[in-house]
């Protein structure tokens, strides 16, 4: 069965890295979820059956956060001992704020745009770009591995939650663009 006390990176037998074998990850999700489906312990008594569930939720859970690279990012400075709470450290690069805030206005401009389409797609390269820059950040941050190093990557970590959710929001506009 999967040993709950193995942090996502063994559990799936993957060096502790900002940079993961997406192909070794799938391969090896798919060896877990066989292991521990609910079906294979139809037959067994209920608590092996809730074990069943408990376990895959487990691996699904550690799958989703070594997959995409923000929640990969917050779970290595989880085992670092860091808690990257947005709620509780809201102090933020004044700089980064007012570009966001630029995003924001530009997102929010872009159905009265004379072209819609084309601003949604110069706005979505400029996020994708953003967040390469801050993952390679992080990564640098994360490898240097000091302490101040790892309050860099906390930093850093916070932009990307910002850009990863206007990333979203820019998704769901294309989305409603295409609909309507």
């Amino acid at each position: 069965m999967v040993d709950l006390t193995k942090n996502y990176f063994e559990l799936f037998e993957l060096p502790v890295s900002c940079q993961v074998d997406q192909q070794q990850l799938s391969s090896q999700y798919r060896a877990l979820q066989r292991a521990v489906h609910p079906d294979r312990f139809a037959g067994d008594g209920e608590r092996q059956q809730r074990l069943s569930v408990q376990y895959a939720s487990h691996v699904n859970e550690a799958f989703n956060t070594l997959k995409q690279p923000l929640k990969r990012a917050i779970y290595l400075l989880k085992i670092a001992g860091r808690d990257v709470d947005m709620e509780r450290n809201t102090i933020m690069d004044p700089q980064f704020l007012m570009e966001q805030m630029a995003l924001r206005e530009a997102l929010s401009d872009i159905r009265s745009h004379a072209n819609p389409e084309q601003e949604l797609e110069r706005l979505v390269d400029r996020v994708d770009h953003d967040l390469d820059t801050y993952l390679k950040q992080f990564e640098g941050f994360w490898e240097a591995g000091e302490e101040l190093d790892l309050d860099q990557a906390e930093t850093v970590v916070r932009k990307m939650q910002f850009m990863v959710k206007l990333a979203a929001e820019l998704e769901q506009l294309e989305s409603e663009l295409l609909d309507g």
